[in-house]
């Protein structure tokens, strides 16, 4: 039997999640934007295109049987001398498609950038709340240890892990391991930022009645950690995350451009660009022109967005 109806006929019915979301503060802030609007339009092409890359890709650029080194060096929209082929960007020096080159680098530089601030955000998230709630020498060590690393550049950090992590791969390994090697050594450079912000604020937390309460009745810390103080520290964290997205990718494009990242039979959008530059005095601009727009895009949505959820987020602008 179903379950009567006990609400009045002229009561109002209970408003679904889905219509919650759509009229809550941080959804109106977003649809009155229009920056915010054009920015997640952007983010959510580049994205979506970059997961469909198999579907939409006119060809499989680390497929040799689809590879013509005839084709190579094709103008964009022109026939080229040999083949008669015509490519929407052009073709690099092996007769790959840049258009079809840039939706599977997408692919490799979205994947590490995720990966890498999901890494940097747990590590610091769990550092974080250990030092605020702790305190003492625990807080002490851990703070003078993002005090160090802070004093130097992410990239110059990310560069040092990367290659001492190399180090103790087999050269057999090497190739294969290059990307988690990779997404590790931008996650270690990048945790401080999220320790540090969820320590200050585990510190004002940890204070409050509600956890006081929880340990009157012998909760564990772990619990109080988890389930009262993490949901109250996770509005700036986002944020930062959001952020530290378009900083991942920018990093893992320097890396790969400086010839240290990705492999070059897995090439992200640095190393197109980093093959795109050796072309480009000798008339070849379109190798590097549209690698280098698509990494742009990104990575200015990417900020822009991030800009407008920290906005959003600040109740003293609300």
């Amino acid at each position: 039997m179903s379950k009567p109806d006990t609400l009045p006929p002229d009561a109002p019915r209970p408003r679904s999640w889905l219509w919650r979301a759509w009229d809550s503060d941080v959804a109106y802030s977003f649809r009155t934007s229009p920056v915010a609007i054009v920015a997640g339009l952007v983010a959510v092409i580049i994205i979506v295109m970059a997961a469909l890359a198999p579907f939409i890709a006119p060809y499989n650029p680390y497929d040799p049987a689809q590879l013509n080194l005839m084709d190579g060096f094709t103008p964009p929209m022109e026939p080229n001398a040999f083949t008669g082929n015509v490519y929407w960007l052009g073709t690099d020096n092996q007769g790959r498609d840049v258009f079809s080159t840039i939706l599977y680098g997408a692919r490799i530089s979205l994947f590490v950038g995720f990966s890498a601030v999901l890494f940097a955000m747990v590590l610091g998230i769990t550092l974080g709340l250990i030092a605020g709630y702790r305190g003492g020498w625990v807080d002490s060590l851990l703070m003078r240890v993002a005090d160090v690393q802070l004093s130097f550049p992410s990239i110059l950090i990310a560069l040092l892990i990367f290659g001492v992590a190399r180090g103790f791969i087999p050269p057999a390994y090497r190739e294969t391991m290059a990307i988690w090697v990779l997404i590790v050594a931008i996650g270690l450079s990048d945790w401080v930022q999220y320790a540090r912000v969820v320590r200050g604020a585990t510190m004002v937390e940890k204070g409050k009645e509600y956890v006081q309460a929880a340990r009157v009745i012998g909760a564990h810390p772990v619990k109080i950690l988890v389930r009262h103080i993490l949901p109250n520290v996770m509005g700036p964290v986002l944020v930062i995350a959001t952020i530290g997205l378009a900083l991942a990718i920018i990093a893992e494009a320097t890396l790969s451009f400086l010839g240290v990242g990705v492999p070059p039979t897995q090439p992200s959008l640095g190393t197109l660009i980093r093959i795109g530059q050796q072309y480009l005095f000798s008339g070849e601009w379109w190798i590097l022109l549209f690698p280098s727009i698509t990494l742009l895009a990104l990575a200015l949505a990417v900020n822009l967005l991030g800009d407008w959820l920290r906005d959003a987020l600040n109740p003293r602008l609300r």
